[in-house]
């Protein structure tokens, strides 16, 4: 490894040891751990090629790795090799490891599960390639000015993404616009724009090195890079104009779609990746095939949520214009490929492309979706349309172009049938099934908190990092006090790195000692983040009011960041900060309670708080979460959750006992029942004082002086509307808040519950998710020989 390292550093990088700098000793060792990666992943490929083994192709907008230094060092069992390495050359690992930029190629949820699953997949040793964007510029970087969210370019590529490799040989010609001519009994696309899109792949490494699949992120570049002519006769920027269009694809993750120019470019985002690879599958599908009708043999295609639904017509388009299939054999073969995966259950976040938009784009596929529509509508007369009202509705059309649609919990998947698509369920009544979701404990556990996951080595030996399903053994240890101890001091550990954190970024002095009560995730209405800073400001009043009350001091954590063009989310993070700045500052309950917001929340900050979390807020309205997984997260590192029945909150609850979960809310059911009551909110609000109060506090500029009016808008949706229900639920979150007080001041005890939850957590891990889709849904095993005599 030593000389790996330097052998890099020198050749590589061009640096002697006494001149490097941490960027160069970082570089070197990421090559010289690429390395080993490789002599995993080109057999592991070279095998799926000689047995014409089934792919998995994972599409997703997000992949969401974070940082791969220690990650990669991790499965491939050499963390302490490259620790011992690198001492012996005056260099710290862990410094190299802060050092890594995230790869800002997602934004929440869904990005961090495509992470996840790619690892599963390599570990489990199924063959499988996941396809992305390779954003220039990700989501953005979230900034503070005055409180309010301020964005800025995620700056990530600024460096060489030391464990890629760019493959100028693997392009493809992606078309837009133009127009169609039908002759010789073919459809004739002539396309206005085209870009290249060009192959970087990533090696990803499953645990203990046995097998390597490759996330393959697609770049735009331009046909035509410089228009001499145009330059010489000095129109500048039409010299440019190709170039600016492949970059543009490419630069941001989710552009602000609240321009027709916003939604078109995240139509081009979606068609790009996609179309790129699907091609790529099939010309690697021909490489060891020659009967194009077999396709579905070879490839299982899953959608990550409804951004790469156009999957189906690309697929169908490219099977009947370019291999010659009749177009109902082609939708028939493109449907047995296809998987789909439904996050939401929120409208709004089921996208809908203009008609007019998405024929001015992608005219062939609009040609190809009304027949894919009138398929459906003679074999199923009445069936929901794809094409309503002047739009073109993905749900719809990834739902029928696939031949199974996963739900990712069990109550998300029931309010599927039920609600989303319960037309197409009644029609379709096994299409729908579950598939609970899942994440890595080599990267949420074994990596992120070595305090606790040394400790459960030391007591049960490390075949859980493989089969989580081992943490059950813990349980026996809910009533042994020295190893309680021991837990809780690896709680503490991670408390005090986390302080010191605080301390060195914000200038914020918080205890150790308190209870660190976190609520990290995407800034949105249904997730509740503002009945969080509702019920922190309640509390507080509390403790003006009865200082003497024994209170147990609290650190509430924020994490998250708010879409540029979502408007209420971004005024729930100024009120937060706004709120933060009078509590942080009252002399009297300064000890008692903090609000901590750190900017620009990422992996790498998660990995830092959720080890330190001592209660878990899982509060969106029942009904809303599709599942959630920082949930599962927070509870495998011991905090205790106060969550509502919904997402996967409920099979956390099975898992890990009632009495070591904070129930409050009202159900999915109870919710929508309570709907239907005209001016529901405004007479729930008039019987609870606790929250009249705070609201008026709110309204009357409390946290915003100077400017009483700020949040008047937000304090009259809340009376008047309410749709996410925060006045139904508010007295009830806070009883259980005072519930778990009262419970974290008995540390024994809640010590035994933390630990349950740890050890409850088993049946979370993506391992076993993973293997829920490639038994149901992809039929596919794994291809090396270690993992077919592991798994049998």
């Amino acid at each position: 490894m030593k000389d790996a390292i330097l052998a890099h550093l020198r050749y590589g990088l061009g640096k002697d040891a006494s001149h490097s700098s941490v960027y160069d000793w970082r570089m070197a060792l990421s090559h010289a751990l690429r390395d080993r990666a490789v002599d995993h992943w080109i057999p592991s490929t070279q095998t799926t090629y000689a047995r014409k083994a089934k792919r998995v192709y994972y599409l997703s907008m997000e992949f969401l790795i974070g940082r791969l230094v220690e990650d990669m060092a991790a499965n491939l069992g050499a963390t302490e090799e490259a620790r011992a390495a690198l001492a012996e050359l005056g260099q710290d690992f862990d410094t190299l490891v802060r050092d890594e930029p995230d790869a800002a190629l997602g934004n929440g949820g869904l990005g961090r599960l495509a992470a996840c699953f790619m690892d599963s997949l390599a570990t489990l040793g199924i063959p499988a390639m996941g396809y992305g964007i390779r954003y220039e510029h990700g989501l953005f970087e979230q900034d503070f000015v005055d409180g309010q969210q301020i964005e800025k370019p995620e700056t990530w590529l600024s460096q060489k993404h030391a464990w890629e490799f760019e493959r100028p040989e693997v392009q493809y010609s992606i078309t837009f616009g133009g127009h169609v001519e039908h002759h010789d009994g073919r459809a004739h696309w002539h396309p206005h724009e085209t870009v290249f899109a060009t192959a970087h792949d990533t090696p990803v490494i499953g645990w203990q090195g046995r097998w390597g699949n490759t996330l393959r992120l697609w770049s735009a570049q331009p046909v035509k890079i410089f228009d001499l002519a145009s330059f010489n006769r000095g129109d500048y920027l039409a010299a440019s104009r190709s170039e600016a269009l492949a970059r543009t694809i490419c630069r941001v993750l989710y552009p602000d779609d609240t321009t027709e120019t916003g939604k078109e470019l995240r139509l081009k985002q979606e068609y790009f990746f996609t179309a790129a690879s699907i091609q790529d599958l099939i010309r690697r599908f021909l490489v060891t095939h020659d009967d194009i009708r077999r396709l579905d043999e070879a490839a299982a295609i899953q959608l990550n949520d409804t951004h790469p639904a156009i999957a189906g017509p690309e697929l169908v388009r490219l099977l009947v214009d370019v291999h010659g299939l009749g177009m109902g054999e082609a939708i028939d073969l493109a449907r047995r490929c296809l998987g789909y995966t439904n996050h939401t259950l929120l409208p709004e976040a089921l996208e809908r492309w203009p008609e007019w938009l998405f024929g001015r784009v992608l005219p062939r596929h609009l040609e190809i979706i009304r027949e894919i529509e009138a398929t459906q509508q003679a074999e199923f007369a009445g069936s929901p349309r794809i094409l309503d009202h002047g739009n073109v509705q993905m749900g719809e059309l990834a739902f029928i172009m696939a031949h199974k649609v996963n739900g990712v919990s069990a109550l998300h998947t029931d309010l599927v049938k039920q609600t989303l698509f319960s037309d197409l369920h009644r029609i379709h009544p096994t299409r729908i099934i579950n598939q609970t979701n899942g994440i890595t404990p080599r990267r949420w556990l074994h990596t992120c908190n070595p305090a606790l996951s040394g400790l459960i080595t030391g007591a049960i030996g490390d075949g859980w990092v493989a089969d989580l399903e081992q943490l059950k053994a813990l349980k026996g240890k809910t009533g042994d006090a020295a190893f309680l101890s021991d837990f809780m001091a690896a709680k503490r550990h991670n408390k005090e790195r986390l302080s010191n954190w605080v301390q060195q970024t914000l200038g914020q002095s918080i205890d150790p000692d308190a209870m660190f009560d976190v609520q990290i995730k995407r800034i949105h209405e249904y997730k509740r983040q503002h009945m969080n800073i509702l019920e922190t400001i309640a509390l507080w009043n509390e403790m003006k009011a009865n200082p003497g009350a024994g209170w147990q001091p609290r650190v509430k954590i924020f994490g998250g960041k708010a879409a540029p063009g979502y408007h209420v989310a971004k005024e729930i993070i100024h009120l937060i900060n706004d709120v933060a700045t009078v509590i942080n500052n009252d002399p009297a309950t300064k000890d008692l309670l903090q609000i901590v917001y750190p900017p620009n929340y990422n992996v790498t900050m998660a990995e830092m708080l959720i080890p330190a979390a001592d209660l878990s807020e899982q509060i969106s309205t029942a009904g809303k979460e599709a599942s959630g997984t920082g949930n599962m997260k927070f509870a495998l590192n011991g905090a205790l959750t106060i969550g509502t029945l919904d997402g996967a909150n409920v099979e956390i609850r099975e898992h890990v006992g009632a009495e070591n979960f904070f129930l409050f809310g009202l159900t999915a059911q109870e919710i929508m029942e309570a709907r239907k009551q005209p001016g529901f909110a405004r007479a729930t609000i008039e019987k609870s004082p606790r929250m009249q109060r705070v609201l008026q506090q709110i309204a009357e500029g409390r946290f915003s002086p100077g400017d009483a009016s700020r949040y008047h808008g937000f304090v009259g949706n809340l009376w008047d509307h309410d749709y996410f229900c925060v006045s139904l639920d508010f007295d009830n979150y806070y009883d259980t808040q005072r519930r778990a007080d009262e419970a974290f001041g008995h540390r024994d005890a809640w010590a035994a519950m933390a630990l349950t939850n740890t050890a409850g957590m088993g049946w979370f891990s993506s391992d076993r998710t993973i293997q829920g889709y490639a038994r149901d849904i992809w039929d596919v095993g794994p291809a090396d020989a270690k993992t077919l005599e592991k798994t049998g």
